[in-house]
């Protein structure tokens, strides 16, 4: 780090000169203008683009090597995720018929992302969602209540032995990933651009929180995922009523850990947050008591009741982990202004 003194000069304006070396390497020359802007933490950006408009990033993938619709599938949403806003893919000979069907499966699993050309060899992707129409706290909820219902509703499910029900669960998993991957490619991209983070109104920690919280959610809904895939082999069967009652009672202690998680989040309360964490242990003394039953049947469904009862317990265990980053969130947010104060 370069230490500058500051100047005083005409009366009224303090001067800092600016390194040498950076000027020549960003070519600036007398007279240009440069922007300047105050982050969070009270630092100074000085910025050569005083350009509003996000940058336009491309990203490039030949296929030469890509035979896997997998591995093109995860190259896709690794360039979405980075905040590119063109995906541009080039093959030497025809496009194989499996890309075709991987760019659909992308452009309808991910928000934003729209085929805009076409060749026999090329094919281009552009982003045309502004990320600042979709704030945070929007999509959050929004992946909260599609979670919180497929947890309700995995267990509705086993209870009424309903399997279009159970599918419909696995189906939403889906919507629950894109709105994960947006945030995750909204996060990129305030990290990367101060001037999205001023028009989000959202600094760079707090993308990363909902970035944390996002992606906790969405691991909770991958358990009601596992819920009914581990009830296929009994959700036709006749199951103990006592062991899915505790089962039903042990998932709506895990949703209401979740629940109160969501609201102490969105509310700012810390104590909240601390009681809810404390509460989880009700919740593992339950599932324990559940396991120790379910052994003792020594029939084939208990390694499906077995399962499904760790996925409720870790459900509730991530939601405990939202509670926890709910403190982390609102500590740092208390620190902020004294560090503005400090001038550190």
């Amino acid at each position: 780090m370069e230490i500058r003194k500051v100047q005083f000069t005409g009366g009224s304006s303090y001067v800092l000169t600016l390194p040498k070396d950076w000027i020549e390497a960003e070519k600036i020359k007398k007279n240009d203008s440069l922007g300047v802007e105050v982050q969070p933490d009270g630092a100074l950006l000085v910025t050569r683009s005083i350009d509003q408009a996000p940058a336009q990033r491309t990203k490039e993938f030949d296929l030469a090597g890509i035979t896997e619709p997998a591995y093109l599938f995860r190259l896709l949403i690794g360039a979405y995720i980075s905040g590119y806003t063109f995906i541009v893919i080039h093959s030497r000979q025809r496009m194989p018929p499996f890309v075709r069907v991987v760019v659909r499966d992308f452009t309808q699993m991910t928000i934003g992302q729209e085929m805009i050309d076409e060749t026999d060899t090329t094919i281009m992707l552009k982003d045309l969602l502004n990320p600042a129409e979709m704030p945070f706290d929007n999509t959050l909820k929004r992946m909260y209540m599609i979670v919180k219902e497929m947890h309700e509703d995995a267990i509705k499910a086993i209870r009424s032995q309903n399997q279009t029900l159970a599918e419909d669960v696995t189906a939403r998993d889906n919507d629950v990933d894109r709105l994960h991957w947006l945030i995750a490619r909204q996060t990129n991209m305030i990290l990367s651009n101060a001037t999205l983070s001023r028009k989000m109104g959202i600094t760079p920690v707090m993308a990363v929180h909902y970035f944390t919280i996002s992606r906790i959610i969405e691991r909770i809904g991958d358990h009601a995922e596992r819920i009914v895939f581990n009830a296929q082999t009994i959700i036709s069967r006749e199951i103990d009523p006592i062991i899915i009652g505790k089962i039903a009672k042990a998932s709506e202690l895990s949703v209401g850990i979740f629940n109160r998680s969501i609201v102490s989040f969105f509310s700012k309360d810390m104590k909240q947050a601390n009681q809810n964490i404390e509460s989880l242990r009700v919740l593992e003394t339950l599932c324990e008591e559940i396991n120790t039953i379910v052994r003792q049947k020594e029939n084939p469904d208990a390694i499906a009741l077995g399962y499904i009862t760790e996925s409720v317990r870790r459900a509730g265990e991530y939601a405990s982990d939202i509670s926890e980053n709910v403190i982390n969130y609102l500590v740092e947010e208390d620190r902020l202004p004294e560090i503005r104060k400090k001038g550190v």
